[in-house]
């Protein structure tokens, strides 16, 4: 019997048809963000890696509503969406097969309809968006948007019970790991239509979006970027403290998400002129010897 199926096992899905809609979840999962799915079944409990894949699958089809077409057809498409999905939890069965694995990992983890439903709400304010003028401004997008967003999963791997704590410190890596995405998308964002650094720290560097547009590089764009880093690298610092608020069995997976975020922050800094051109990727080496040592955690913790 191989890992996955150990897994679906170990998370009590039998029926044959819910295994199968697993399987597409994780196929899903697979393809855009194998590396999330690679981690999660090597450093988890096996009872756990089905639900964080389906909570995740739920997460990137969301997303991808969001982030896909007209602004108006995504808005309906959002509504749409967010009428099955609560309609469906609400009822407890689902006419789309692909939304059973939420639905039974919601019934194994009462949390999970919590965040699901949270975030379902906090949709518009993605669909919203028209950038930010201000810090302040960027930091009510991360507890309206990023922070519910991330707590679909993060919400699984947290301590049972009482999430204050963990949810605090969740929101602190949430901003750095937002703040490091917007800096290192930059150029796709803006091939988007879309500026995610507020113009607050624009002007304070003397850097405009034309500019910024047209990749124009020099010392205050480099400033700029390096400013932000700043930002991020701190408050990713900050934010190192929901390992410690995380569950021993689900730490191994939350040091290899903080981690990579830190690898993702140095190979930006090599080449700040690079970001308005292309995203920096962590070294592979380094990547995978975070992978490797976490997975040596586990399997230690695991006996």
């Amino acid at each position: 019997m191989g890992r996955w199926e150990r897994a679906l096992d170990a998370a009590g899905v039998r029926e044959a048809g819910l295994r199968a809609a697993y399987g597409r979840q994780r196929d899903l999962v697979v393809r855009y963000r194998r590396e999330i799915a690679a981690a999660a079944g090597l450093l988890l409990p096996e009872r756990t890696v089905p639900h964080v894949i389906a909570a995740t699958a739920f997460m990137h089809r969301t997303d991808t509503l969001l982030d896909s077409g007209p602004a108006e057809g995504r808005r309906k498409a959002a509504e749409r969406w967010r009428e099955e999905v609560t309609g469906s939890l609400a009822a407890g069965r689902a006419e789309d097969p692909d939304l059973r694995p939420l639905l039974h990992s919601a019934n194994a983890h009462p949390v999970l309809r919590e965040r699901v439903l949270e975030y379902l709400a906090a949709a518009d304010a993605d669909l919203d968006f028209a950038g930010f003028g201000t810090e302040a401004d960027y930091q009510r997008y991360v507890d309206g948007y990023s922070l519910p967003g991330f707590m679909v999963v993060a919400g699984l791997l947290g301590p049972p019970g009482d999430q204050r704590a963990f949810r605090t410190a969740c929101r602190t890596f949430v901003d750095a790991s937002q703040r490091l995405d917007f800096v290192n998308d930059l150029a796709e964002d803006l091939a988007a239509g879309r500026l995610t650094i507020p113009e607050q720290w624009l002007a304070r560097h003397g850097v405009t979006r034309a500019g910024l547009e047209r990749a124009q590089d020099g010392p205050a764009v480099r400033a700029l970027l390096g400013a932000l880093l700043d930002e991020a690298d701190r408050t990713l610092a900050e934010g190192r403290t929901v390992v410690d608020l995380t569950p021993p069995e689900h730490r191994p997976l939350v040091r290899c998400v903080v981690g990579v975020e830190a690898l993702t922050s140095a190979a930006a800094r090599a080449d700040l002129g690079a970001l308005l051109h292309r995203p920096a990727s962590p070294s592979r080496p380094a990547a995978l010897r975070l992978l490797a040592r976490e997975y040596l955690q586990a399997r230690r913790s695991r006996g």
